[in-house]
């Protein structure tokens, strides 16, 4: 297949770049439009409890509270009679506002828990129609007409979910542009140290920006038929750009190695796709493995990552194998042009090489050096034993936001409020009385504060003196009951609440629903942890296959998934370390918190993908000289040789763009960031270094066995490629020698 492509290209190589350029003009134009098909939010299961519950209070009580107007007078308290009034004339605007329904207030309900403990402040609750999109459209607006000064009399603020998510949408734009304008450049001078040469150094930039363009496309296409997350772009910027990178290294290197090898532009071209570009293609099945596996999960947050991560590397894998070789025919030696004039192009020498040299070292003493190593590792998964979970809120946005602000004075300073209850809903007509009961029910629970119902008010197992019957809370054909909590929301406790709220016995005939903050994340980390075994089998089992397809060994694809699963274990303890315990948090200017349930769960895929990219860029280097005769140690230390560098400085290269994501704003975009970045470098350093070497030593010739059945197997259906013999027919170059001669010979790694 991969002769096909080549002499598809060398024929055609101008027509194959015209194609792309009419293709990337037209996704580009398509891709513009991408932002506006994205959605915030997403990260509820559709299916759950308290989503069901959502939506019945949607259709049937106006929707639950997710705009929060904390109000303060200029003077006096919420109780003076001017305030009051000014009060009132907030409200009856609010009401007015086509994209607000249910707006209630504390001089409308006269609810003590909407009046802060020392009667400076009150709250004015609301819910923003529409879907994740208008809301946060209606939500804007009505943010910045009403907040700030009303009538040189109130101070207004916005709190709740809407407002969080509308500054939580805008942050991302403003991360997004700084990291990359941190990024790109940074990357576009390591590319030139790599390549030595201005042409060869941007053309990594040059696939990986179609990858991106690309995906902009892909992303709009699918937002116009299905929900899809905005941050899915934060994921298409930097995988884009790294795996771009990533590729067009491989591919780079390789073809100019064969230049200076002596070799015709046209050889080089075929040896290069049919080497190189089958490792690419190879790499790019493995990582968009393990990224289709985020598609199992229901919340659209986690699928469209799933979405985007597959396509950009599809797309960077396309454009790798056929524009890249377009272009060498097009450049030929020209591909050096630009040279820095301390650089040398000619061939490295791998037994020379660091890599190669660090590869017998370890190997002279697999115990002694890799036990450390694994000692540090397992140290820095440690933190893992104490890891807990939530989901995004507030506090994932700076101090200075409004709505975090907003939050803090709730805690503080209320009792508790709508926005932070428990919703219950039943949906069918209830009496009185068993209504009564099944409140005075919830009301005696240990963390209820008060329940309140169409009934009345209900505190510690019985009638509230204060707080009067809230007639909206019932209809004729439902009845919703709210059940507030003085518990910090997203706590233990806050959710050990929802289970035992679940637990109380309902009225007879009825099956009531739990929703609200704390009763979306119980069902988001059990939605996820049910889908969670499925996701990982899906990569474990298609990462071995296809492993298995390209080595013909099942001891390899074994000691693959332990020592990726080892560097991910590190990876994610340090996130712990930093992100839940709070090290570090004055430095990165984050509040400290559970870890995001969905963000960890992407950060392992994603870093689990890209091991897998380095693994196979090694793997393919070893195995090609271990089937060319050389005895395993010396099949080692020579591959490693070869592909030190090239993995050393794919692996900075494609880290660089994950860590401009440190300087986010957003405490989870850090998280994905640094996360993803450090995965990588552990990976390309610590486990291809040290632990592949010493394991391939340990392993001995057992390293490549497999049952007669599966060698018969693999035989037949195994991804091998022996491409066109350098030195052959039309190529005279000094490459034709045996491998001892010359690290060029009959290489078919793609390295």
């Amino acid at each position: 297949m991969f002769e096909r492509i080549a002499e598809l290209v060398i024929r055609r190589a101008r027509l194959v770049l015209v194609i792309a350029v009419v293709a990337v003009a037209l996704m580009g134009a398509a891709g513009t439009g991408a932002f506006g098909k994205l959605l915030e939010g997403g990260y509820d299961d559709p299916t759950s409890q308290s989503t069901r519950a959502g939506k019945v209070i949607g259709e049937k009580f106006g929707g639950e509270t997710n705009l929060v107007l904390l109000v303060r007078p200029s003077e006096g308290g919420v109780d003076t009679p001017a305030t009051e009034r000014n009060g009132r004339a907030l409200v009856a605007d609010l009401r007015k506002e086509p994209g607000l329904e249910n707006v209630v207030s504390y001089w409308d309900e006269g609810n003590p828990g909407l009046r802060s403990e020392n009667g400076r402040e009150a709250l004015v609750l609301a819910h923003v129609k529409g879907d994740e999109t208008e809301q946060s459209e209606n939500a804007k607006a009505v943010i910045e007409r009403y907040t700030g000064t009303y009538e040189d009399a109130l101070t207004v603020r916005a709190g709740g979910g809407t407002a969080a998510g509308d500054e939580m949408g805008s942050q991302v734009g403003d991360d997004l542009i700084l990291a990359e304008a941190i990024a790109v450049p940074l990357t576009l001078v390591l590319l030139l140290l790599v390549f030595g040469s201005v042409v060869a150094a941007l053309l990594p930039l040059a696939i990986g920006l179609i990858a991106v363009i690309g995906t902009f496309a892909q992303l709009f296409v699918l937002g116009s038929v299905t929900d899809v997350s905005v941050f899915a772009i934060n994921l298409t910027t930097a995988l884009g750009l790294g795996l771009g990178i990533d590729y067009a290294l491989l591919m780079v290197s390789r073809f100019r190695e064969q230049l200076a090898a002596g070799e015709t532009v046209e050889d080089a071209v075929r040896r290069t796709v049919t080497t190189a570009g089958r490792t690419v293609a190879f790499s790019a099945a493995t990582v968009a493995a393990a990224l289709g596996a985020l598609l199992v999960f229901p919340q659209y947050f986690l699928r469209s990552f799933g979405y985007a991560g597959t396509g950009v590397v599809v797309i960077a894998a396309v454009s790798t194998l056929f524009v890249l070789p377009a272009l060498f025919v097009v450049l030929g030696h020209r591909v050096n042009s630009g040279r820095l004039p301390w650089v040398n192009p000619g061939r490295s020498d791998a037994r020379g090489s660091v890599w190669g040299g660090l590869a017998r070292t370890v190997m002279r003493r697999p115990a002694l050096t890799a036990l450390p190593v694994l000692a540090v590792l397992l140290l820095a998964a440690s933190p893992l034993l104490g890891i807990t979970f939530g989901t995004p809120d507030e506090r994932v946005l700076p101090e200075s936001a409004e709505s975090r602000q907003v939050a803090a004075v709730l805690e503080k300073d209320f009792d508790g409020t709508d926005e932070a209850a428990l919703h219950v809903v039943i949906d069918r007509p209830v009496d009185k009385a068993p209504l009564e009961s099944y409140a005075i029910a919830l009301s005696g629970l240990d963390g209820v504060a008060r329940v309140e119902t169409s009934a009345g008010t209900y505190t510690e197992g019985r009638s509230a003196e204060t707080g009067p019957a809230n007639a909206a809370l019932g209809r004729p054909d439902a009845q919703r009951i709210n059940v507030v909590s003085a518990l910090a929301a997203k706590s233990d406790e806050a959710q050990r609440l929802v289970e035992r709220v679940r637990a109380v016995t309902p009225p007879d005939g009825s099956r009531p629903l739990v929703g609200g903050v704390d009763a979306v994340l119980v069902d988001s980390k059990d939605s996820i942890g049910g889908r969670l075994p499925l996701a990982v089998g899906l990569v474990a089992l298609s990462t071995f296959v296809l492993l298995f397809l390209f080595t013909g060994s099942i001891v390899q694809p074994l000691r693959a998934l332990l020592l990726n699963l080892i560097s991910l274990g590190a990876t994610l303890g340090v996130m712990t370390w930093i992100f839940q315990d709070g090290n570090l948090s004055s430095l990165l200017g984050f509040t400290p918190q559970p870890m995001d349930v969905s963000m960890t769960v992407l950060m392992f895929c994603v870093a689990f993908g890209l091991s897998m990219d380095y693994e196979v860029f090694v793997t393919s280097r070893i195995k090609e000289l271990h089937d060319l005769g050389e005895d395993n140690e010396s099949a080692v230390a020579n591959g490693l040789g070869r592909t030190g560098r090239i993995v050393t400085a794919a692996a900075g290269l494609l880290a660089v763009s994950f860590f401009a994501f440190g300087t986010a704003e957003l405490s989870f975009l850090q998280l994905f960031g640094l996360g993803s970045g450090l995965a990588i470098l552990i990976d390309a350093i610590a486990v291809r270094g040290v632990l592949v070497p010493a394991a391939m030593r340990l392993l001995g010739p057992s390293a490549w066995y497999a049952p007669r059945f599966l060698r018969r197997l693999h035989q037949r259906y195994g991804l091998s490629e022996d491409g066109p013999t350098v030195g052959a027919a039309t190529s005279t170059g000094p490459v034709a020698g045996p491998v001892t001669e010359s690290p060029y010979a009959k290489d078919s790694s793609g390295v």
